[in-house]
Protein backbone atom coordinates (compact mmCIF):
# COMPACT_ATOMS: atom_id res chain seq x y z
CA UNK A 1 0.00 0.00 0.00
CA UNK A 2 2.79 2.50 0.72
CA UNK A 3 4.74 1.94 -2.44
CA UNK A 4 1.27 2.61 -4.60
CA UNK A 5 0.99 5.76 -2.61
CA UNK A 6 4.35 6.61 -3.18
CA UNK A 7 4.17 5.75 -6.97
CA UNK A 8 0.79 7.85 -7.37
CA UNK A 9 2.48 10.95 -5.55
CA UNK A 10 5.53 10.54 -8.08
CA UNK A 11 2.80 10.08 -10.78
CA UNK A 12 1.16 13.07 -9.60
CA UNK A 13 4.11 15.04 -9.32
CA UNK A 14 5.44 14.08 -12.78
CA UNK A 15 2.04 15.20 -14.75
CA UNK A 16 2.32 18.34 -13.27
CA UNK A 17 4.98 19.59 -13.91
CA UNK A 18 5.24 18.20 -17.49
CA UNK A 19 1.72 19.91 -17.88
CA UNK A 20 2.81 23.15 -15.93
CA UNK A 21 6.53 23.39 -17.52
CA UNK A 22 6.05 22.30 -21.51
CA UNK A 23 2.08 21.86 -22.41
CA UNK A 24 0.55 25.05 -21.18
CA UNK A 25 2.93 26.34 -23.53
CA UNK A 26 1.83 24.67 -26.38
CA UNK A 27 -1.49 26.03 -28.71
CA UNK A 28 -1.41 25.18 -31.72
CA UNK A 29 -3.60 26.57 -33.99
CA UNK A 30 -4.28 28.92 -31.13
CA UNK A 31 -7.08 26.14 -30.17
CA UNK A 32 -5.27 23.17 -28.95
CA UNK A 33 -3.24 22.69 -25.96
CA UNK A 34 -2.77 19.09 -24.88
CA UNK A 35 -3.98 18.10 -21.61
CA UNK A 36 -2.41 14.97 -20.99
CA UNK A 37 -2.90 14.88 -17.11
CA UNK A 38 -5.89 12.82 -18.38
CA UNK A 39 -3.91 10.25 -18.31
CA UNK A 40 -3.47 9.96 -14.62
CA UNK A 41 -7.34 8.75 -14.56
CA UNK A 42 -7.15 6.77 -17.09
CA UNK A 43 -4.74 4.35 -15.46
CA UNK A 44 -6.85 3.81 -12.39
CA UNK A 45 -7.10 -0.13 -12.51
CA UNK A 46 -10.42 -2.09 -11.57
CA UNK A 47 -11.67 -1.86 -8.55
CA UNK A 48 -9.51 0.66 -7.26
CA UNK A 49 -11.10 2.55 -4.48
CA UNK A 50 -13.97 5.09 -5.50
CA UNK A 51 -12.84 7.45 -3.20
CA UNK A 52 -9.25 7.35 -3.63
CA UNK A 53 -9.45 7.97 -7.47
CA UNK A 54 -12.11 10.88 -6.23
CA UNK A 55 -8.93 12.10 -4.24
CA UNK A 56 -5.89 11.59 -6.10
CA UNK A 57 -7.81 13.29 -9.21
CA UNK A 58 -8.86 16.18 -7.49
CA UNK A 59 -5.51 16.86 -5.59
CA UNK A 60 -3.59 16.62 -9.40
CA UNK A 61 -6.32 19.12 -10.63
CA UNK A 62 -6.22 21.57 -8.04
CA UNK A 63 -2.45 21.63 -8.82
CA UNK A 64 -2.76 22.05 -11.92
CA UNK A 65 -5.85 24.93 -11.20
CA UNK A 66 -2.65 27.03 -8.59
CA UNK A 67 0.13 26.63 -11.22
CA UNK A 68 -2.16 27.73 -14.30
CA UNK A 69 -4.02 30.20 -12.33
CA UNK A 70 -7.52 28.59 -13.16
CA UNK A 71 -9.18 28.73 -10.40
CA UNK A 72 -11.31 25.33 -9.92
CA UNK A 73 -11.49 24.56 -13.39
CA UNK A 74 -8.99 21.56 -13.85
CA UNK A 75 -10.23 20.42 -10.19
CA UNK A 76 -13.75 20.33 -10.66
CA UNK A 77 -13.11 18.94 -14.42
CA UNK A 78 -10.45 15.63 -12.93
CA UNK A 79 -13.04 15.59 -10.15
CA UNK A 80 -15.79 14.82 -12.64
CA UNK A 81 -14.22 12.55 -14.56
CA UNK A 82 -12.77 10.21 -11.93
CA UNK A 83 -16.60 9.83 -10.45
CA UNK A 84 -17.43 8.30 -14.13
CA UNK A 85 -13.92 6.68 -14.74
CA UNK A 86 -15.25 3.28 -13.46
CA UNK A 87 -18.85 3.08 -15.38
CA UNK A 88 -16.89 4.30 -18.39
CA UNK A 89 -14.12 1.32 -17.89
CA UNK A 90 -16.35 -0.99 -17.11
CA UNK A 91 -17.92 -1.73 -20.36
CA UNK A 92 -14.35 -2.18 -22.12
CA UNK A 93 -12.90 -5.05 -19.77
CA UNK A 94 -13.66 -8.44 -20.20
CA UNK A 95 -16.16 -10.29 -17.60
CA UNK A 96 -13.13 -13.38 -16.49
CA UNK A 97 -10.67 -10.53 -16.02
CA UNK A 98 -8.65 -10.00 -13.06
CA UNK A 99 -9.93 -7.94 -10.26
CA UNK A 100 -7.10 -5.20 -10.54
CA UNK A 101 -6.83 -4.93 -14.29
CA UNK A 102 -5.09 -1.76 -15.31
CA UNK A 103 -5.74 -0.30 -18.16
CA UNK A 104 -3.71 -0.63 -21.26
CA UNK A 105 -2.93 -1.96 -24.80
CA UNK A 106 -1.32 -4.95 -22.98
CA UNK A 107 -4.52 -5.20 -20.68
CA UNK A 108 -7.23 -4.60 -23.19
CA UNK A 109 -6.06 -4.86 -26.61
CA UNK A 110 -5.50 -1.59 -28.49
CA UNK A 111 -9.18 -0.91 -30.27
CA UNK A 112 -10.23 -1.03 -26.52
CA UNK A 113 -8.26 1.01 -24.69
CA UNK A 114 -8.24 3.84 -27.56
CA UNK A 115 -12.21 3.53 -27.39
CA UNK A 116 -11.62 4.06 -23.44
CA UNK A 117 -9.10 6.97 -23.64
CA UNK A 118 -11.23 8.71 -26.31
CA UNK A 119 -14.38 8.93 -24.05
CA UNK A 120 -12.72 9.76 -21.07
CA UNK A 121 -10.91 12.79 -22.76
CA UNK A 122 -13.46 14.03 -24.71
CA UNK A 123 -15.60 13.91 -21.67
CA UNK A 124 -12.84 15.91 -19.86
CA UNK A 125 -12.17 18.44 -22.24
CA UNK A 126 -16.18 18.78 -22.43
CA UNK A 127 -16.10 19.47 -19.04
CA UNK A 128 -13.13 21.33 -18.81
CA UNK A 129 -13.79 24.53 -21.29
CA UNK A 130 -17.32 24.41 -20.10
CA UNK A 131 -16.16 25.57 -17.42
CA UNK A 132 -13.40 27.71 -18.23
CA UNK A 133 -16.00 29.47 -20.54
CA UNK A 134 -18.79 29.92 -18.44
CA UNK A 135 -21.44 30.83 -20.99
CA UNK A 136 -21.56 29.68 -24.56
CA UNK A 137 -21.42 33.05 -26.21
CA UNK A 138 -18.65 31.78 -28.29
CA UNK A 139 -19.29 28.66 -29.54
CA UNK A 140 -17.75 27.76 -32.30
CA UNK A 141 -14.34 28.74 -30.38
CA UNK A 142 -15.89 26.88 -27.39
CA UNK A 143 -16.02 23.89 -29.84
CA UNK A 144 -12.85 24.10 -31.65
CA UNK A 145 -11.03 24.06 -28.52
CA UNK A 146 -12.64 21.01 -27.40
CA UNK A 147 -12.35 19.18 -30.56
CA UNK A 148 -8.63 20.31 -30.97
CA UNK A 149 -7.50 19.55 -27.55
CA UNK A 150 -9.11 16.00 -26.98
CA UNK A 151 -7.74 15.17 -30.24
CA UNK A 152 -4.23 16.29 -29.63
CA UNK A 153 -4.41 14.98 -26.41
CA UNK A 154 -6.26 11.83 -26.96
CA UNK A 155 -3.18 11.59 -29.95
CA UNK A 156 -0.13 12.48 -27.25
CA UNK A 157 -1.92 9.66 -24.90
CA UNK A 158 -1.51 6.66 -27.70
CA UNK A 159 2.09 7.71 -27.79
CA UNK A 160 2.82 7.39 -24.61
CA UNK A 161 1.03 4.16 -24.38
CA UNK A 162 2.60 2.68 -27.08
CA UNK A 163 6.19 3.42 -25.98
CA UNK A 164 5.37 1.55 -22.61
CA UNK A 165 4.00 -0.99 -24.67
CA UNK A 166 6.76 -1.64 -26.75
CA UNK A 167 8.82 -1.71 -23.81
Amino acid sequence: MATDILKKTILLIVFCLVQVLVCNQIHLFGYATPLIYVYFVILFQRNYPKWAILLWSFSLGLLIDVFSNIPGVAAGAMTFLAFLQPYILKPFIPRDSIDDLKPSFANLGIMKFSGYTLICVVIYCLTFFSLEAFSFFNWQQWLSNIGASAALTFLIILIIENVRYRQ
